[in-house]
C-alpha cells in the first residue's frame, strides 16, 4: 500500500449492498452540495464534508431500517 492509503477491515454482510450504498453516497453528496472527486480519491476533501456524507448515509439507513420494523411488527 502506497502512503495515505489504508486498508479498510470494514466489510458487507451482504456484498451486493455495496452498488447501493454507492450510489447512496453519491445523492447524499449531491443533496449536501459536495463534489465527489472524480477519482475516487478522498484525501483532499474536507473531513466535514466526508463526515456529512457518512453520517447521512447512516441516518437514512437507520431511518430505512425502522420502517422495515415497523412494517414488520405492525402486522
Amino acid at each position: 500500500m502506497g502512503t495515505g492509503q489504508s486498508r479498510s477491515s470494514n466489510s458487507l454482510v451482504v456484498p451486493q449492498a455495496n452498488q447501493a450504498l454507492d450510489q447512496m453516497k453519491y445523492e447524499v453528496a449531491q443533496e449536501l452540495g459536495i463534489q465527489i472527486p472524480q477519482d475516487g480519491y478522498y484525501g483532499y476533501m474536507a473531513t466535514r464534508d466526508t463526515g456529512a456524507i457518512g453520517g447521512h448515509i447512516t441516518r437514512r439507513l437507520v431511518q430505512i431500517a425502522e420502517q422495515q420494523l415497523a412494517g414488520k411488527f405492525s402486522r
